[in-house]
């Protein structure tokens, strides 16, 4: 799963929480960010396909 920078402290213990054992990334992104990428504004994203997850997750990292 992927959060955006601006999730609560309570959103993001919550999916922390309940991610079961998956990882979960902080990315430096904002809900806005989300929204003009995709349409729809959200906090938490989640990428069910192990390669584009991995691919998003090396490009939150080159830029945290």
């Amino acid at each position: 799963m992927i959060l955006a920078a601006d999730v609560s402290a309570k959103t993001e213990k919550e999916i922390r929480f309940h991610a079961e054992g998956k990882e979960v990334v902080k990315a430096e992104f904002v809900m806005d960010d989300v929204r003009d990428a995709i349409g729809k504004r959200a906090g938490v994203l989640l990428v069910n396909d192990e390669g584009l997850f991995g691919s998003i997750k090396k490009q939150i990292e080159k830029h945290n």
